[in-house]
């Protein structure tokens, strides 16, 4: 059958693939959450609703989005939640919630999936299942964009040339796996830059990690050849690999060349090394993930493994939010299509029970691929074994999480009550400060929560007006800087980003000037506790903890609230430290003659080399800087002027 361009499914990587302003449209109400109201605002869209794929977002009074969801026939799927009596209490919820839809119409229901997928992660929705931990993964890049291909580690998208391996489970996994590599095939991994500026072997070539191309001890033949057997191994063709390096380990041995022999016989003993750690035996798979659920008292738990050419690199647990009331098949599709949203699918994924929704799953996650993806459900033989083992480890991770959840929740609410707060805080804020002798001064904000550290929220601050030797005023700056950004983007406190709790790394100078703060912007509802060291310094476990109006707390040593104070303290101080140390780095690499117009790289180094440093430049007479090498008398007259400018 012909079709017409409008009829033709678009590229699944293109830009007009889910263009909303082709087919978007809202119906807008008013009022307080209702379920009447919000049954009747549902109704008015849909008057107008198409009968086709698409997708559909539900939003409050204010626009911010409660749901997303997809439907093979939007009229039909929209329909049922005016239906009230057969939704859950959790649906009910949102529909009292509804003032508002978006539609958004698809050519197929696979991508209705699709964009589902990317408007959670957008929007992030308390009504929908959220793969919380949305980091991105490590890989091995082998690139191709040399005639000496290096290895290195990469995040984050795909644009340079080359061969990407993974995903790995941490970038701890990546670094060992990077760091066997090394010793095996001898590749390079240096930048570039370093590689074209070498004169002399580095120390990795001496310690026999690389193959040492950038001076010319191995060929570009030879190298290509090592990097052929790199992709071979990376491609889970160990076995060959080991083969023939038993053979040359034997014919050096044999020449008498045991020092060759030697070098054979290390790269030997890193192949079995990355065999070794590959703890989950999964030869013969290919490229594969497997996915295994576990869930108890309304907590889920999804263990993940990944496959990649029959050798394990590596696993991750999972803790999806809001799966309350929501079925556990729906939980596992619903996590699949958004942990499939970053992440290239491999052909093959193993699943641990049945999917409503399998057939669908995999016309979705084929056309992102552009290739066939299978979703499987092992009955007998390895692959069994293997989904068994990742749903005892998908078990295990659970039992400790609502442990850890069970204990950090009772050290909570003693903290509310010791602080007498209203309630357990469900967002810690902790701030700290980090210079050297006033220079490159930096404030920094950690924030966690119920659930532990919430990394993607940590903030940090350049100190601009306080002076970099006064750490009341830096703390002062710091707090005036973040909670007048509070108030003026979420002055009715709806977003949850207030906090329930400041705590300060600092004693009664600091908790003042912070008071002071909150006082004059009119902030007089956030509890304040600043944390210093007692008259001990040296001695961990004498914290005190000071409160607005001169009342002081110590804890004893063993206390379950202490130490995780101390958690929360040490976190930030590491954070500003990680901070301090970029601007500092930074700092080093520029000069004030960077900022000296019309003074490029090659100016500035002559300059640097005839007088030394950028402050004998500043200072010197414009007679002298006329005598520099490669430096005009307009030049001159230039620099002169910029740094004397009434001269």
């Amino acid at each position: 059958m012909n079709r017409t361009p409008a009829d033709r499914p678009a590229h699944p990587n293109s830009a007009e693939r889910f263009n909303e302003d082709q087919a978007t449209y809202a119906v807008r109400g008013e009022g307080a959450p209702d379920l009447d109201a919000g049954v009747a605002a549902i109704r008015e869209v849909l008057k107008t609703l198409p009968v086709r794929p698409g997708v559909y977002r539900m939003q409050d009074a204010r626009g911010d989005v409660l749901y997303v969801g997809k439907a093979r026939t939007l009229k039909n799927r929209v329909t049922s939640y005016t239906q009230v009596a057969r939704l859950p209490k959790r649906l009910q919820r949102m529909v009292s919630q509804t003032r508002s839809m978006t539609i958004v119409t698809t050519r197929t229901e696979a991508e209705a999936l699709l964009l589902e997928a990317q408007l959670i992660k957008r929007f992030r929705p308390p009504y929908n299942v959220l793969l919380r931990d949305d980091k991105s993964f490590p890989f091995i890049l082998l690139r191709e964009d040399h005639k000496f291909p290096r290895v290195q580690k990469h995040r984050g998208a795909r644009r340079i040339k080359g061969q990407y391996y993974g995903p790995f489970a941490s970038a701890g996994s990546v670094t060992r796996t990077l760091n066997a590599l090394q010793k095996l095939f001898l590749l390079r991994s240096c930048s570039d830059s370093f590689f074209a500026n070498r004169s002399r072997p580095c120390l990795l070539y001496q310690i026999k990690r690389c193959s040492a191309p950038c001076v010319g001890r191995i060929d570009e033949p030879d190298y290509d050849e090592l990097v052929d057997e790199a992709k071979e191994f990376l491609s889970g063709k160990s076995t060959g690999v080991q083969t023939k390096l038993s053979r040359l380990m034997a014919e050096a041995a044999e020449k008498r060349d045991y020092e060759l022999a030697a070098v054979y016989r290390d790269r030997l003993r890193a192949l079995t090394y990355i065999q070794g750690s590959q703890t989950v035996h999964a030869e013969g798979l290919g490229d594969a993930d497997v996915f295994a659920l576990a869930c108890k008292a309304g907590t889920v738990s999804i263990q993940a493994f990944f496959i990649r050419g029959g050798q394990n690199w590596g696993h991750r647990a999972f803790f999806p939010a809001h799966t309350n009331d929501v079925p556990e098949t729906e939980v596992l599709s619903t996590f699949l299509v958004q942990f499939y949203e970053d992440m290239p699918p491999p052909r093959r994924i193993l699943v641990d029970r049945e999917l409503a929704d399998r057939e669908l799953l995999e016309e979705a996650l084929s056309e992102r691929a552009e290739r066939k993806v299978v979703i499987e459900i092992p009955q007998r033989g390895a692959r069994r074994k293997l989904l068994e083992q990742a749903k005892r480890n998908a078990e295990e991770a659970l039992d400790r999480r609502m442990a850890e959840t069970t204990t950090q929740t009772k050290v909570l609410r003693e903290l509310a009550d010791t602080f007498e707060l209203s309630d357990v805080p469900k967002r810690i804020e902790v701030y700290d400060n980090s210079h050297i002798m006033g220079t490159n001064a930096t404030g920094a904000m950690i924030v966690a929560g119920p659930e532990g550290f919430r990394k993607n929220n940590y903030r940090k601050f350049n100190i601009k007006a306080a002076q970099t030797n006064d750490d009341f005023g830096m703390m002062r700056e710091v707090l005036e800087r973040r909670f007048a950004r509070l108030e003026k983007e979420d002055p009715d406190r709806q977003t949850g980003e207030w906090p329930d709790l400041v705590l300060i790394d600092g004693g009664k100078g600091q908790l003042s000037a912070v008071c002071e703060v909150m006082e004059e912007m009119g902030v007089h509802d956030v509890p304040v506790v600043g944390v210093a060291k007692g008259p001990h310094h040296g001695r961990e476990g004498r914290e005190v903890f000071h409160l607005p109006g001169g009342r002081e707390i110590t804890f004893p040593t063993n206390s379950a609230i202490l130490f995780y104070l101390q958690r929360l303290r040490d976190e930030a101080h590491r954070f500003a430290i990680g901070t301090h140390r970029a601007k500092r780095a930074k700092s080093l690499t520029t000069s004030t003659l960077d900022e000296v117009p019309g003074i490029g790289p090659n100016r500035k180094r002559a300059l640097l080399m005839h007088f030394g440093t950028a402050r004998a430049v500043k200072g010197a007479a414009l007679e002298d800087l006329e005598k520099a090498p490669g430096i005009s008398r307009a030049t001159a007259r230039q620099v002169y002027d910029y740094f004397h400018p009434r001269g």
